[in-house]
């Protein structure tokens, strides 16, 4: 059968037009209804200090604040209006309320907040990831990223609901955090500073043992550049990142290397209604692995089966988004990578952390069939093989691994990489540049090295040029916005800048999940991006991998299942018209911070060259006006 083919009969699934479970909400919940034990905050100073306790043992969560000043850690009981938050919801509550907008990214005013989600630590199938929050010192707006590992389900079973990180060292030193059953811990680190990632895992493995989770930051981390992640050791020892707006910075600017994870002895995440949670679980899980994307297309081809299909649709950005399709699309796409990882002895289903059923995720071997990287996803191979024109995927799997090794965004390096090539640093196509640019300039954070690590808006600035993909200064990912003119409206009005996983359009203009509206149309695109944003800040929360949307959509009893589990999580009522409330509650407040910190709605522009430039095959062009795009907001 043709790929092309096989990737839109794994996709679509024209049994069903549930398109109403974004418009009406997912679920929601108010701040409301988890009652604490009212326990009395415990102060720690210095490094290595051990809590004070009161000598009793309970599952309440609990908000720890480490004071990177004067090196002293607080353990907090909950405010009410926390109670039933987690995830992005609550990461943007904290940096909305404790964080000055008008702050630098990387002075002492800035916070960084980690949260597990609402079902973290769970039962639940796919709930495994921590939310990271902050200001960002790439767009300067709030920023919310969220990944798979293995620290939020160890956090949220250790009964920390949030983890503050705030203040500046007064000293050039570098520590380490250290969670476990006891709380937190600050530790002065010498011996890992310098490494980049996997030498910083193998070394806290050593310390203690394989099953300590680790959250860390390579060099580009350590130098402050702004397309820093912060990297998240997964189950199998390799490396999951809390990528976009250069939280890994904010990290390095408080003199945080790593953050290492003991999780035993820890209990049961409390559920108040195990017996309506279980039920609601069996549910959920029987419709991710029934619907047609999560269930095969994803599992067998990973996110890289979108390469095809994007190619077929004219939205596959090539040469720094000139065309809308790639001529050697067959060499870069999931299904010849699937067919290379199965030839290699590698695996083409991995899970990001425990209970993951989906399993997206991927192991993919070199020629000899030695490990080369996983989690090998489509908007890496799309920035290389499309937009950089890099034909060999050994060349872009090879910059893969060293974008995970030294911690950096590798959605905006890919993009930078684009602008760089643009520039004429490196030649188009030059996959062996590539390598070394990462390796050798970013890595090592040389003077080009920064203007690289600093994301795509710098290498543009540095070089003069006006064809820049970026919106509030973050690149632009994977689609063409003017073949798929949904995901441009997300791409422009996102809180968190461009990013496509804001409001993932491409599902309902291309994959026909949740309806259908003509992607090279313009009606129904802001009401499309505004539903699928409103019920995305809400699965952020609940630590949910977003691609739980897929079925969701689809499936009304899916959307159900979660309104259940997470109901029956807390004790509470959850159902359609919290969920809507919810999700506005978080855009609204992210909005007004970033209105805040100077970002207008001139910030929610796509640059200007798409609105001068047709795209190939379809002649397509960014056309919808201040006005419509300023509408998004009206809720």
């Amino acid at each position: 059968m043709d790929p092309r083919l096989r990737c839109e009969a794994a996709f679509r699934n024209d049994r069903f037009r549930a398109g109403t479970a974004w418009e009406d909400g997912l679920y929601g919940g108010r701040p409301t209804g988890f009652a604490g034990n009212g326990r009395a905050s415990h102060i720690w100073k210095g490094t290595g200090a051990s809590r004070e306790t009161t000598g009793e043992e309970d599952n309440s969560m609990n908000i720890i604040r480490v004071n990177m000043t004067d090196l002293t850690v607080k353990t907090e009981a909950v405010p009410e209006a926390w109670r039933t938050l987690g995830g992005r919801a609550l990461t943007s509550t904290i940096v909305a309320a404790e964080v000055p907008p008008t702050c630098h990214p990387l002075g002492p005013n800035n916070k960084l907040v980690f949260a597990p989600g609402m079902l973290s630590g769970t039962p639940a199938a796919n709930s495994g990831r921590m939310s990271v929050g902050g200001k960002s010192p790439l767009t300067y707006g709030i920023k919310e990223s969220n990944a798979g590992g293995t620290t939020a389900q160890q956090f949220a079973k250790l009964g920390i609901q949030a983890l503050i990180i705030e203040g500046r060292p007064r000293e050039e030193k570098w520590y380490r955090l250290h969670v476990d059953r006891a709380g937190v811990s600050i530790h002065e680190e010498s011996a890992v500073i310098g490494m980049q990632n996997f030498a910083v895992i193998e070394e806290m493995e050593k310390r203690f043992g394989d099953k300590v989770g680790i959250m860390t930051i390579g060099v580009p981390g350590e130098e402050r550049l702004a397309m820093a992640n912060i990297s998240v050791k997964d189950p199998d020892h390799k490396i999951r990142s809390h990528g976009r707006g250069g939280m890994g910075a904010v990290m390095g600017a408080k003199k945080i290397k790593c953050i290492t994870v003991d999780g035993t002895g820890a209990g049961k995440v409390d559920i108040a209604d195990p017996d309506k949670f279980k039920a609601a679980a069996r549910v959920f899980a029987k419709a991710l692995l029934d619907h047609p994307v999560s269930g095969q297309g994803l599992p067998t081809y990973g996110t890289n089966i979108l390469v095809n299909i994007l190619h077929e649709a004219g939205g596959l950005p090539t040469k720094n988004f000139r065309y809308g399709q790639c001529d050697h699309h067959d060499k870069i796409s999931g299904e010849t990578m699937y067919e290379t990882i199965v030839a290699r002895k590698g695996h083409p289903k991995h899970g990001c952390h425990a209970g993951c059923l989906i399993q997206c995720s991927q192991v993919y071997n070199d020629k000899d069939g030695h490990y080369l990287t996983s989690g090998f996803e489509y908007e890496t191979i799309w920035g290389l093989g499309a937009d950089c024109l890099i034909e060999d995927l050994d060349d872009v799997a090879t910059c893969d691994s060293i974008m995970d090794d030294i911690g950096v965004d590798s959605i905006e390096g890919v993009v930078a990489m684009g602008v760089v090539m643009e520039a004429g640093i490196i030649p188009w196509g030059d996959g062996k540049g590539a390598i070394r640019l990462l390796r050798e300039e970013v890595g090592k954070a040389t003077p080009l090295g920064r203007i690289i690590g600093n994301g795509t808006g710098s290498v543009g600035q540095a070089f003069g040029l006006t064809r820049v993909p970026v919106v509030k200064n973050q690149g632009i990912p994977a689609y063409d916005p003017r073949s798929v003119k949904g995901i441009g409206i997300t791409y422009a009005t996102s809180t968190m800048g461009a990013d496509h996983t804001s409001g993932y359009c491409i599902a309902t203009n291309i994959l026909k999940v949740g309806g259908y509206v003509d992607p090279l149309g313009k009606e129904g695109q802001v009401e499309l991006s505004r539903n699928l944003q409103i019920g995305t800040a809400v699965i952020d929360s609940t630590g949910m991998c977003v691609f739980v949307a897929f079925p969701m959509l689809d499936l009304p009893e899916c959307a159900a299942a979660l309104n259940d589990m997470v109901g029956a999580r807390y004790g509470i009522e959850m159902d359609a018209e919290k969920a809507a409330d919810l999700g506005k509650r978080i855009l609204k407040l992210e909005h007004e911070f970033n209105l805040a910190a100077g970002m207008n709605h001139a910030a929610d522009r796509l640059p200007e060259f798409f609105s001068l430039e047709q795209v190939p095959p379809h002649n397509a062009i960014w056309d919808f006006s201040d006005a419509e795009i300023d509408a998004f907001w009206n809720f």
